[in-house]
């Protein structure tokens, strides 16, 4: 008896296998590119997104293949996702700000802090620095964000180190008695080399993914000084070598020249605000490779707050009055000298969600429209250490997009309509 006929199953699982259809990828049309490197816009572009990825970028509009999917901005001028090199996305200035935490639980501002994170996806930025925060919300909001469990920007966050009565003690201008209640929550408040030490360290054992210092006193901080240096050279140098060891960079807080002149001897990765800079710092920046982010838009609110009787406390007014108006013209200085410049708002001082009014405050100061988009994309990818992934268009990088209806480099107000953004192949405006 002859066997039966053997089933060609090779066959069959090679004819399925031929079949089988590519995965589907987004298709960008865009009528003119921003890419963060070149310095004009290229017309009639396809962006190619696979994943969280861009696959590709096309002259000329694509066709579809079969399951893709077309995202027409035609009309529309996309750019890298903005990225912001200073923030405080877990608070808000307000009339109530001194006043609040007795009253809020952390519970309450890690919550409202989503509100906030949101604004700031929506408004473009799709990256953030984030400068420090009670409680160490800022680690967990920005693990929240990345996990997908709150929608808001990628967040680098800060762990602040200070000095006693600095910018930055979290008890200036409280009764001894709450000084004391609250000393537990003083863990970046050091003096002296060693306790530098040990506080970086601990911020590092927190999950801290950079330093931020208060080399100099602060308008907002209830303390006399918005100018004194806070820190010694010895104590910088420990704070800047710690950091380095453990792969860390460090942001100075700094308004007062003397306290700026010595944070970047030590070897810091960004001067933030620099209101009194003289010429002598900003020849020093530019020998250090040092980054300046202005926060034109901090100087501005608070200025125009001090005006309102009671907005702030009486040791704050005159601060916020004198220093506000000045970080303007020291961002046009430093601009036309060539330091380097990555964009930070210092938003949670002013309006979340308003971060790209910095854009036109900027332009007004002399910096060209496209400068001013390379400030928030390239340059801030290259001080935050993230410019292989993230601040130009380019085959290979995260899919961070955003998009502007019309020509941001003819009219640069329209950086604050964003019409569409995309973060890591996700669209979450359209």
């Amino acid at each position: 008896m002859r066997p039966p006929p053997r089933l060609r199953l090779p066959f069959i699982v090679a004819t399925f296998c031929a079949v089988t259809l590519a995965p589907a990828k987004t298709l960008i049309h865009a009528g003119s590119l921003i890419d963060g490197h070149s310095d004009t816009a290229r017309k009639t572009v396809t962006i190619i997104v696979d994943g969280e990825r861009i696959a590709d970028i096309a002259d000329g509009y694509a066709a579809a293949a079969v399951g893709d999917t077309v995202i027409d901005l035609k009309s529309a001028t996309v750019m890298p996702g903005w990225i912001d090199c200073h923030v405080h996305l877990t608070g808000e200035q307000s009339a109530a700000s001194y006043t609040e935490g007795f009253f809020m639980n952390p519970a309450d501002q890690a919550l409202r802090s989503t509100v906030y994170a949101k604004r700031t996806l929506m408004a473009g930025f799709t990256t953030v620095r984030d400068c420090g925060a009670g409680d160490k919300l800022n680690l967990a909001l920005r693990d929240a964000t990345a996990k997908g469990w709150v929608v808001g920007p990628r967040i680098i966050a800060a762990g602040g180190v200070s000095t006693t009565g600095g910018h930055g003690d979290p008890t200036n201008g409280f009764n001894t008695q709450l000084q004391a209640a609250l000393a537990e929550k003083q863990t970046g408040i050091a003096n002296g080399p060693d306790e530098i030490r040990r506080a970086v360290r601990q911020r590092y054992k927190d999950g801290a993914d950079f330093i931020k210092i208060a080399a100099t006193g602060g308008v907002l901080s209830l303390a006399k000084s918005g100018q004194a240096p806070l820190f010694t050279e010895e104590e910088l140098a420990a704070v800047v070598q710690t950091a380095n060891d453990y792969g860390m960079k460090v942001a100075a807080h700094a308004h007062g020249d003397v306290g700026m002149q010595r944070a970047i001897k030590a070897g810091v990765a960004s001067i933030e605000h620099g209101t009194f800079m003289s010429d002598e710092t900003i020849k020093l920046m530019k020998e250090h490779g040092t980054y300046y982010v202005p926060t034109i838009s901090a100087g501005r609110y608070v200025a125009e707050k001090a005006k309102i009787d009671g907005y702030f406390p009486a040791i704050v007014r005159p601060k916020a009055a004198a220093i506000g108006p000045l970080i303007q013209a020291t961002f046009q200085r430093a601009y036309q000298a060539g330091v380097k410049i990555a964009f930070g708002t210092d938003q949670g001082v002013a309006p979340h969600g308003d971060n790209a009014k910095e854009f036109l405050y900027m332009v007004e100061a002399g910096m060209p429209p496209m400068k001013t988009i390379q400030s928030a994309t390239l340059e801030a990818s290259k001080l935050l250490g993230v410019d292989k992934d993230l601040g130009t268009v380019e085959k290979g990088k995260f899919a961070d997009l955003v998009a502007v209806n019309g020509d941001p480099l003819a009219d640069i107000k329209l950086m604050t309509q964003a019409s569409f953004v995309m973060k890591a192949g996700t669209v979450y405006k359209q």
